[in-house]
């Protein structure tokens, strides 16, 4: 219940606000991080495993990127719009991006970024949220055969010319 009133007030503040907490707060998470785990483990291995995150994350990106391609191509090559596929391929670039960065806490946003079904569900909730894609509405026989086949409407024509 405390979630979706403090999702709502966020959701609702003027976006300067709200670029200022990402730029100053982030940050401040991931050094909260690293002097954490960095007094745990050690600065050297808390160096050394930054680094393997942004390489790891880099080469993940890298390989799921060329599938999300390979995906686009199929699409396209049926006739459809890849709307999904590209969105998909949006949510890897934010994935990129965050993982290259230093710190724990956007290595773990990038790192569910790359879950294929966890990042699905992301795009389409999103695109459902602003109401971009909206399910079909009626009763279940009507969205089932808004599916199946297109609606045909017989009917006559003839052209005046002037």
């Amino acid at each position: 219940m405390w979630f979706r009133e403090a999702r709502r007030k966020l959701l609702s503040m003027n976006p300067f606000v709200l670029l200022l907490l990402l730029f100053v707060g982030i940050p401040l998470v991931e050094l909260y991080f690293l002097i954490e785990i960095g007094s745990r483990i050690g600065a050297l291995p808390t160096v050394f495993l930054t680094v393997f995150t942004a390489v790891l994350g880099g080469l993940l990106v890298r390989a799921q990127g060329f599938s999300t391609a390979m995906r686009v191509q199929k699409v396209l090559a049926k006739g459809e719009l890849p709307a999904i596929e590209m969105m998909e391929g949006v949510a890897l670039l934010v994935a990129g991006v965050v993982l290259l960065l230093p710190g724990f806490f956007t290595d773990a946003v990038g790192f569910l970024l790359l879950i294929p079904a966890l990042r699905r569900r992301l795009i389409l909730y999103l695109l459902r949220r602003a109401r971009i894609m909206t399910p079909p509405q009626g009763r279940k026989e009507d969205r089932q055969s808004h599916h199946q086949a297109p609606r045909i409407i017989d009917g006559e024509y003839r052209r005046e010319d002037d």
